[in-house]
């Protein structure tokens, strides 16, 4: 078994850190009616990286979670190009900024048939995973093995919306069950190479409902609430015959030797990360009214605020027993909006320290502006599926995509450079 350390760079100060996020998703596949996202590309971050890293440190970021186009440096079977890599890790180290690598953001890459339904996903992404380590782990120690695990299970799973396509309940259970066993050998296969080194931050999307939960809608709204943690529960070993899913998982897949081998193998997080969006995160369940869930039937979303993201916090540290870290927030808006949210939010982080919870880091995601997925089912110009979320805004110019620096990212470092308040205890 793989438990947390008892001590980790991100707790033994007692500071609370603060980073940004670069926009990683990348999903390379494509078919009539798609174009691959890959948002490294539609950013320019590919050419502009080094400046991307400089802008972060000069936010006042400690830490910068980054993902790595895995579709890009594994083009072949055994075959890994990291020469782009190398020169990102290189800036990383010149700049003294911490990176946290996001091996899987989504997609695999393109000779792997059928993707998370490959009966060989598992092992070819822990390989990926441990070759680099093995080729970073001199300065490379803090890794997230799947970002977002759930979304991942839904969209490419339950709502057939990315590869492998595949929908409903049985889907679903084969993705999630496909993620987590990838996910615990990547952490195990990492963790052999750089021992105790070696920091786990495990990352999953918020996903709270509120609504009609008592009335026609509380079984499946039960049912959700315990979903949201499955990929999480898996790795960590908690599903056995008692679990709430356990009949469902039975029934739509898996067997008690599957579960007995999670059990067996269980791997456990350093940091438990959270991503909350206050405008997103929180689906509404309406009398009377049936919703699909997904991108087909989306139930409306209700705005929660720093109420929302302290009890997802407080309830993260009271399930995983380990500290939490707010690993992705932002609103997309004004200037006046995203600086409004992030004092917010901030402010609620300190709080929740002061009352003795184990808050230890803050992420602004991402640095700067991103395009929305849509992207990939539209023929618009990337220009069209702007998102305003950035501390830096995306620019078009004859010289290609500009970083304009808004005043957001003035606030963000204020924040992050206010060593008393940001100091152990606070």
């Amino acid at each position: 078994m793989s438990a947390p350390h008892e001590t980790s760079p991100w707790y033994d100060d007692g500071s609370l850190h603060f980073g940004v996020g670069i926009e990683d998703t990348f999903v390379p596949q494509s078919r009539p009616g798609e174009r691959a996202i890959d948002e490294y590309d539609l950013t320019e971050h590919y050419q502009r990286y080094a400046e991307d890293l400089s802008l972060a440190r000069d936010a006042g970021a400690t830490f910068v979670r980054w993902g790595v186009p895995w579709h890009r440096v594994n083009p072949e079977p055994g075959r890994w190009d990291w020469s782009w890599v190398d020169r990102v890790i290189d800036r990383f180290a010149a700049l003294g900024t911490r990176p946290v690598i996001d091996l899987l953001h989504y997609g695999t890459p393109l000779w792997l048939d059928d993707q998370f339904a490959a009966p060989d996903y598992p092992k070819v992404v822990a390989e990926y995973g441990v070759a680099f380590a093995e080729r970073y782990g001199d300065r490379v120690t803090d890794y997230t093995p799947v970002n977002e695990p759930m979304i991942h299970a839904l969209f490419c799973g339950s709502y057939g919306y990315w590869p492998p396509y595949l929908t409903g309940d049985r889907g679903l259970v084969q993705i999630a069950d496909a993620l987590a066993q990838g996910f615990v050998r990547t952490q195990r296969g990492i963790a052999d190479v750089l021992g105790d080194r070696a920091t786990f931050m495990h990352v999953d999307a918020t996903m709270r409902y509120a609504g009609d939960l008592d009335g026609e809608h509380r079984e499946l709204a039960e049912r959700l609430t315990h979903q949201a943690h499955l990929v999480e529960d898996l790795v960590t070993g908690r599903v056995d015959s008692r679990h709430p899913l356990a009949p469902f998982l039975l029934e739509h897949g898996l067997d008690d030797a599957a579960l007995a081998w999670y059990s067996d193998e269980r791997v456990q997080p350093d940091v438990m990360g959270m991503n909350y969006y206050p405008r997103l995160s929180t689906e509404v369940f309406e009398e009377g009214v049936h919703h699909l869930g997904g991108f087909a039937d989306p139930r409306p979303t209700q705005d929660d605020g720093v109420a929302g993201l302290a009890e997802v916090l407080v309830a993260a540290e009271k399930r995983h027993g380990v500290p939490v870290m707010l690993t992705e927030t932002c609103v997309t808006g004004s200037v006046q909006e995203r600086i409004d949210w992030l004092d917010a939010s901030v402010r609620c982080l300190r709080d929740l320290r002061a009352e003795g919870h184990r808050i230890v880091g803050y992420t602004w995601w991402p640095l700067f502006d991103m395009y929305e997925w849509t992207y990939r089912h539209s023929t618009a110009p990337r220009a069209d599926h702007l998102l305003a979320m950035g501390l830096w805004d995306l620019v078009e110019s004859p010289d290609g995509l500009l970083r304009r620096r808004n005043p957001v990212a003035e606030r963000f470092r204020q924040h992050a450079t206010n060593r008393s308040a940001n100091g152990p205890g606070q």
